[in-house]
């Protein structure tokens, strides 16, 4: 049974990795040649039972396959028609989940009920005020109002790079197959004020605690995290916080996690188990009507569900939820049970309700710390007198009672040990997924675990249920505690090597750290066990990988509507442009570009060019300048601009200015020094145009300059901008690109950083058409996100669609 429920959580991850999915003839075909291994396993069980784990094994992989694959395409069924896409369309339906206030409106899913034209029946919705043609103040949205709004939809659609969140395959496991934003209407208004069903009634419930929580602690820095641990919600917590959580590796105790499920659901079964016991201090004998232990994993299995709803039924609630419950109905069955079987269990319910879940890092590190905890733990942690002491000749069969004392060092060693045992044991898998791993994580979780789940949560959770009067102090001392912590946290994440950052490993790097770390965590015993942790040499040391000397590569990143590209040689990097703002929380730096230098071991910047000021090429820089050390910026900025302040070294770019870098040579072709006197100019026409050379091949990156500009480049020296790879001036514009500029740039190939659907309509049809009409190839990062150039004797083109095809992908 292990082994098949093993073996449905590899097919389900296997299918996660297609490119296309399997046709229905395909699937039913593969379902009967399992049925068939099923029932000549079931004839000849005595024949092959020493073959019957490895049958196992591939029947549940062929099973989750092919179960994942059907639910692939039931989820992948309904469409928004691509002709629908931007028009106004006039939908009635309900508030579906938890609706997010950010600074310039409010998200929220909108389950469908009707509509003018067919869309899906789930979609994603921005609300927003005072932006994309909204005036008025967006209305108090609460879960369960069924509402008439006009909406703009597109299909699921997001940015595209390495190492960066996929934004079209959570939408998938959401259900949500299209999104948009409202538009001002008249016919926009409330229809009713609570449309009843079980899920609108939890999502209420949610947004009630929430907003008592909030009431109670109105403007308090930490008020986010409150409701975090209450309802799940994280999405009030400022990215500055997550960074110091993150980085002293307690992340996973802001939230609901199986921590404090399996202590909220312990409690509630002790104090049911207690008072059934003593039948409520009654007459009433009820331990003979049914045995308190089973009326406590009633009660504690019923807590756990309820309190996993409110979090939201994330990945690791689920898993201690279903173990819970495999525990609960094996002590009703009167069946003894493994621990084993219950994690083995809890993974198959995880994987045959989400298949999706595989895709995540919170999965592999929920089950993975239980799976570590198990091997290292299990069977291993009894007490000392149980295992040293002589049987007493006059009892035998009586244990010796430890005193109260001795049980105490006994848990404190007992939890010692299980902290080390998950520290090191996760080091691989934290290495896989994030490419860094936290040094001071066993003793910030020393501090934060018994802090946050023993005294915050609880007080959290019993304050947001008291009436206002009692709400204020409790939550104010749940949220004064967390704020002593954050302050401990902030000291332990200021440490100079509180983050051992590398590469992302490759998969056999991983998979060889992991046996040394299972042999490191093995038995007493065992030969020579420290050597397990020799393996962690190659996974930690490994350094960032870079070109030959001479050669270059480039990276377009798909930020959207913007520019960012990454340029290394062999021994420097350099960011031209870092993409644009989203919202004032959010930007290309920290959600694109800083992610895929730390998931690359990249630590330092040599430098950063900021073209000009407009958002989308400067909006994430002052980000990448707090999160990475970086040497100098040259931009076109004033030095009285946020991010020339910002900057170790600011200078201006100018024409003529040129260095060499292992090999290749960089120049700056625009704008003129003397441009800097005329205030009359617009950012766009001082763009930093800078000119690149490595092994007889170019790039020239224009910025946002115009046809003007562009004349100018041509009568000051037109060799100068010959190029073999050209990125498109100002994203493909109408005002650029002009048919004098391309002839005499010659690019072989051309990039368009762009968003897709942008509301500015780059690149301009006949400007696009204008490339292809001269035979330049064209890449753009809106259908083939980022786009990585190798130059060295020729110049080898690869995009990240293309390499990691999916079939959620559009």
């Amino acid at each position: 049974m292990r082994m098949a429920l093993i073996g449905l959580a590899i097919g389900t991850g296997w299918l996660q990795t297609l490119a296309v999915l399997p046709s229905l003839t395909m699937m039913v075909v593969a379902g009967c040649g399992v049925l068939a291994a099923l029932a000549a396993w079931r004839v000849l069980a005595r024949r092959i039972c020493r073959f019957g784990a490895a049958l196992a094994l591939g029947c549940g992989a062929v099973a989750g396959f092919l179960w994942a694959a059907w639910l692939a395409h039931v989820a992948l069924a309904p469409q928004l028609a691509e002709v629908d896409e931007g028009r106004d369309i006039a939908v009635v339906g309900t508030i579906d989940n938890l609706p997010y206030r950010f600074s310039q409106g409010v998200r929220f899913n909108f389950a469908v009920e009707r509509s003018d034209v067919p869309v899906p029946p789930k979609l994603a919705i921005s609300w927003y005020s005072g932006y994309r043609e909204q005036v008025n103040d967006v209305p108090d949205l609460q879960p369960g109002e069924r509402w008439r709004l006009t909406l703009r939809l597109q299909r699921p659609h997001g940015n595209a790079n390495p190492y960066g969140f996929d934004y079209e395959a959570w939408l998938l496991e959401q259900g949500i197959r299209a999104t948009g934003y409202v538009r001002v209407a008249p016919g926009n208004r409330r229809l009713d004020g609570f449309v009843f069903s079980i899920g609108n009634l939890v999502e209420r419930s949610r947004a009630a605690l929430r907003q008592r929580i909030l009431a109670a602690l109105p403007g308090k820095p930490y008020a986010g995290v409150i409701v975090a641990l209450v309802v799940g919600d994280q999405r009030g917590i400022d990215q500055a916080d997550w960074q110091v959580f993150n980085r002293t590796g307690i992340g996973h105790l802001i939230s609901i996690s199986g921590l404090h499920i399996t202590m909220v659901a312990g409690l509630f079964a002790w104090m049911a188990y207690t008072l059934w016991r003593h039948s409520f201090f009654t007459r009433a004998q009820l331990p003979l009507r049914l045995p308190a232990q089973k009326v406590a994993a009633l009660v504690g299995a019923a807590v756990a569900l309820l309190y996993v709803l409110l979090a939201g039924f994330g990945v690791p609630a689920q898993r201690t939820l279903y173990m819970l419950m495999v525990v609960a109905l094996a002590l009703w069955c009167n069946r003894l049970t493994s621990i084993s079987h219950v994690l083995c269990t809890a993974l198959g319910v995880v994987v045959l309700i989400d298949p999706w879940a595989v895709l995540w890092p919170g999965f592999w590190l929920s089950f993975g710390a239980v799976a570590v905890i198990l091997y290292a733990t299990l069977g291993r942690t009894m007490p000392p007198r149980a295992r040293s002491a002589p049987p007493d000749p006059r009892a035998p069969h009586v244990p010796v009672p430890l005193t109260r004392r001795e049980r105490f060092w006994i848990s404190l060693r007992v939890g010692a040990h299980t902290q080390y045992a998950v520290t090191l044991g996760l080091v691989p898998i934290t290495m896989l997924l994030f490419g860094q791993v936290s040094v001071v994580s066993p003793l910030a979780n020393a501090v934060a675990i018994p802090l946050i789940s023993l005294v915050v949560t609880p007080l959290a959770l019993v304050g947001s249920l008291l009436p206002p009067l009692l709400a204020v102090p409790v939550l104010g001392i749940a949220h004064g505690l967390v704020l002593a912590l954050a302050e401990c946290l902030q000291w332990f994440s200021a440490m100079r090597y509180a983050v051992w950052s590398a590469p992302v490993p490759p998969f056999w790097l991983f998979c060889w750290a992991m046996f040394g770390t299972i042999w490191l965590l093995a038995p007493r015993g065992w030969p020579s066990r420290w050597l397990g942790m020799a393996t962690w040499i190659p996974l930690l040391a490994a350094e960032p990988s870079h070109p030959q000397p001479g050669h270059m590569t480039v990276t377009a990143f798909d930020v959207g509507q913007g520019m960012a590209l990454l340029i290394e040689t062999s021994g420097h990097r350099l960011l031209y442009d870092a993409g644009p703002a989203y919202s004032p929380e959010s930007n290309a730096g920290n959600r694109v570009i800083l992610p895929y230098l730390r998931a690359r071991g990249i630590n330092a910047l040599d430098g950063i060019i900021v073209s000009h000021s407009d958002a989308d090429h400067a909006g994430g820089a002052l980000s990448v300048l707090d999160g990475m050390r970086t040497g100098w910026v040259l931009s076109s900025l004033s030095p009285h601009h946020a991010i020339a302040l910002a900057a170790r070294q600011h200078v201006h770019c100018a024409a003529g200015q040129r260095w060499d870098w292992d090999g290749v040579r960089f120049e700056m072709l625009h704008p003129h020094p003397a441009s800097y006197a005329e205030t009359s100019l617009k950012p766009n026409a001082r763009s930093c145009t800078l000119k690149i050379t490595a092994g007889g091949k170019s790039m020239l990156l224009a910025g946002d300059i115009e046809a003007a500009e562009e004349g100018e480049l041509m009568a000051r020296d037109t060799a100068a901008v010959r190029a073999d790879v050209l990125l498109a001036p100002h994203h493909g514009s109408g005002t650029s690109s002009t048919p004098g500029f391309l002839m005499a740039v010659r690019p072989q190939a051309a990039i368009f950083q762009v968003g897709h659907r942008n509301r500015y309509r780059h690149p301009k049809l006949e400007v696009y058409e204008r490339y292809g009409a001269l035979n330049i190839q064209r890449y753009r990062t809106d259908r083939q996100g980022a786009i990585t150039l190798d130059f060295g004797t020729d110049i080898t083109i690869t995009s990240y669609r293309e390499q990691q095809r999916r079939y959620w992908r559009n």
